[in-house]
C-alpha cells in the first residue's frame, strides 16, 4: 500500500512529503472512515453521500490489495494474507450495502482496526 498511496499522496501538496509513509496511510484511512460514518449515520434518502463513501472505501481497499500482492512488498506473508481476505470481506459487504442489505458498522469496525495497527496501537483485549 505504502507506494501507491505515497505517490497519490505526493499530489496533496508539499507537507505530504514530509510525513512517513504510514502517516499517509492513517490519513487517507481515517478520511475514508469518517466519510463512511457521516454516510451511515445520515437519512436513508442520501444514497448519492452513501454509494460514494461506499465507492471511496472500496477503491482504497482495492489499492491495498494490489499493493499487498506484489512480490516485492516488505509485509509478512501472514499479514499480508489477512489484508487480502478483508480486502475480499470489504467488497462483498460493499455490495450488500449498496443493495440495501447491509449497514456500514462491519467497514467501519475494519478501518477503525486498520488505523490503529498504522498507529502502533496493536489490537484491542
Amino acid at each position: 500500500m505504502t507506494t501507491n498511496l505515497s505517490a497519490r499522496a505526493a499530489y496533496d501538496g508539499a507537507t505530504s512529503r514530509e510525513r512517513s509513509a504510514r502517516q499517509v496511510e492513517y490519513e487517507v484511512f481515517a478520511r475514508v472512515t469518517r466519510q463512511m460514518k457521516q454516510a451511515n449515520a445520515a437519512p436513508a434518502d442520501d444514497m448519492p453521500g452513501f454509494a460514494r463513501a461506499v465507492h471511496d472505501n472500496m477503491r482504497l481497499w482495492r489499492v491495498l490489495s494490489a499493493d499487498v500482492s506484489r512480490p516485492g512488498n516488505g509485509l509478512p506473508s501472514e499479514l499480508r494474507a489477512r489484508l487480502t481476505y478483508l480486502g475480499e470481506f470489504t467488497r462483498l459487504h460493499s455490495h450488500k450495502a449498496l443493495k440495501g442489505a447491509a449497514d456500514l458498522s462491519a467497514l467501519i469496525d475494519i478501518n477503525t482496526a486498520i488505523m490503529r495497527g498504522l498507529r502502533g496501537e496493536g489490537a484491542r483485549q
